[in-house]
């Protein structure tokens, strides 16, 4: 779920922090683009941090990737093998955008984040993602 804080006035500064989910049991885990739960991010939105909170690692008999993207193709977690970091343990882990110009994401349109599985189906995984962004122009 998408959460914005602050006023929705023209010219004051818009932030949120959205929260987004995988699940196997939900999901599943077959090869393709996957849409994690949660609301769009909003045109002209900014994702400059989060975070992801492993629940229940990711799993595969077959050697499995995982990537993780809003815009382009692995803009929040590059595409690696879950049997590693930072699929493969529990807990917190980081993402690309790191609150800096360089490493954030500008969306062009409203977006769902996506699991990208490559190579083999999952087996197993449980983790959040949370998102800090605030909204810029569009044009």
């Amino acid at each position: 779920m998408a959460i914005l804080t602050g006023p929705a006035v023209e010219g004051a500064i818009q932030r949120g922090v959205a929260k987004f989910q995988y699940d196997f049991t939900v999901h599943g885990g077959t090869v393709g683009s996957i849409n994690l739960t949660g609301d769009q991010l909003p045109i002209g939105a900014v994702v400059y941090g989060g975070i992801i909170d492993v629940i229940t690692a990711l799993g595969s008999a077959g050697g499995a990737t995982g990537a993780l993207n809003v815009e382009a193709a692995n803009d929040l977690v590059s595409a690696t093998v879950v049997a590693g970091a930072p699929w493969s343990t529990t807990g917190l882990k980081a993402i690309i955008p790191v609150a800096t110009a360089g490493s954030s994401v500008k969306l062009t349109a409203a977006r769902n984040i996506v699991l990208t599985v490559a190579v083999a189906d999952l087996n197993a995984g449980k983790f959040n993602l949370f998102l800090v962004y605030f909204r810029s122009a569009t044009t």
